[in-house]
C-alpha cells in the first residue's frame, strides 16, 4: 500500500534469531561445546583470580616437579607452575584467535558485499585479487612475513589476519549475489535508493548468519596458526608473554622426561579448537537446517 515502509527480511531479525537460538539448543554437542569453551574463556580471562600462582613465579625448590598436589600440572623448567601459565597463555592465545578473527570478517565482509553488490569490472578486480591471495601457500606467506614484521602480539595479529579474511569474502559474495535476486532488493533499487544504503540496511542484515559462522571457524584456525608459529619460534615471544603455542615449542625437548610441559598446553590447544569447530557446525545447523 503507499505510504507504507518498504518492508525487508531484516526487519524480522529478532524473531529470526529467536528461532536460531531454538535450533542451536538442539545440537547437544554444540551447547556442550559453548559450555566448556566458555568455562575456558572465562578462567583465561579471570587468570589474575583463579590461577593458584603467578604468572612468572618460580618455585627454583620445585623445577620440574610432576603433577601433584601443590602444582596440578606440574611445573617447568624455572619451577612455573604449568597450571596458572596454561591460563594466562590461554588468555593471549583467545585474544589473538578473536582478534584475527574479527579484523578478518570485517575486511572480508565488507570485500565480499562490494563485490557481490557492484559485479561488473569491481567484482572481477575484488575476486581475481581474492583468488591470488588463497592461491599463495599461506603458511610460507605468515612465515616470511612474521620475520619481517616481529614477534609482538599486535605482529602476529596483523600477520594472521591478512592470510584469512580471503574465505569469508568468497562466502559473503555468494549470499550477496543471490540476495540481490530478490524483489526486495529490485525494489529498493528501482525506488533509487543509494547502493551503499542498500547494502548497509538491506543487505548486511541478512549476511549475519553466515558472518557468524565464517568468524567463529576463523578463531579456531588463528589459534591453531599463532600456535603453529610460535612453536616454530616465530610467533608470540615467550619473552613477552606465555602462549599455548610458546609452550608447547620451548618444551618440545621434554616429552619424555616431562611429558606435561608438552601435553598440557596441547591438549588446552585441542579442547578449545574442537569446542569452537563444534559450535561453528551448531551454528550452521541452526541457521541452515536444510544442511542437516
Amino acid at each position: 500500500m503507499a505510504g507504507q515502509p518498504l518492508e525487508t527480511p531484516g526487519d524480522e531479525i529478532a524473531p529470526h534469531w529467536r528461532t536460531v537460538w531454538r535450533r542451536f539448543r538442539r545440537h547437544r554437542l554444540a551447547v556442550g561445546s559453548l559450555a566448556v569453551f566458555t568455562l575456558i574463556a572465562l578462567c583465561a580471562v579471570l587468570a589474575d583470580w583463579v590461577a593458584p600462582y603467578g604468572a612468572t613465579e618460580q618455585n627454583l625448590d620445585r623445577i620440574l616437579a610432576p603433577p601433584g598436589r601443590d602444582f596440578l600440572l606440574g611445573t617447568d623448567t624455572l619451577g612455573r607452575d604449568t597450571l596458572s601459565r596454561i591460563l594466562y597463555g590461554g588468555r593471549i592465545s583467545l585474544l589473538v584467535g578473536v582478534s584475527v578473527a574479527l579484523i578478518s570478517g570485517v575486511v572480508g565482509t565488507a570485500v565480499g558485499l562490494v563485490a557481490g553488490y557492484c559485479r561488473g569490472w569491481v567484482d572481477s578486480v575484488l575476486m581475481r585479487f581474492t583468488d591470488t591471495m588463497l592461491a599463495l601457500p599461506s603458511l610460507m606467506v605468515v612465515i616470511m612475513a612474521a620475520r619481517m614484521l616481529g614477534d609482538s602480539v599486535l605482529d602476529v595479529v596483523i600477520v594472521l589476519a591478512a592470510v584469512s579474511w580471503m574465505v569469508p569474502a568468497r562466502i559473503v559474495r555468494a549470499k550477496v549475489l543471490s540476495l540481490c535476486e530478490n524483489q526486495f532488493v529490485e525494489a529498493a533499487v528501482s525506488l533509487g535508493v543509494p547502493g551503499r544504503r542498500i547494502m548497509v540496511r538491506d543487505l548486511l542484515p541478512n549476511l549475519v548468519g553466515e558472518i557468524v559462522v565464517a568468524v567463529s571457524l576463523t578463531v579456531a584456525g588463528a589459534i591453531l596458526a599463532e600456535s603453529t608459529l610460535s612453536f616454530l619460534g616465530l610467533g608470540v615471544s615467550a619473552a613477552h608473554t606465555a602462549t599455548w603455542g610458546n609452550m608447547l615449542g620451548g618444551n618440545e625437548g621434554f616429552m619424555i622426561t616431562a611429558p606435561w610441559l608438552v601435553w598440557a598446553p596441547g591438549l588446552a590447544i585441542v579442547a578449545t579448537v574442537l569446542c569452537i569447530n563444534f559450535i561453528g557446525d551448531g551454528l550452521r545447523d541452526a541457521l541452515d537446517p536444510p544442511r542437516r
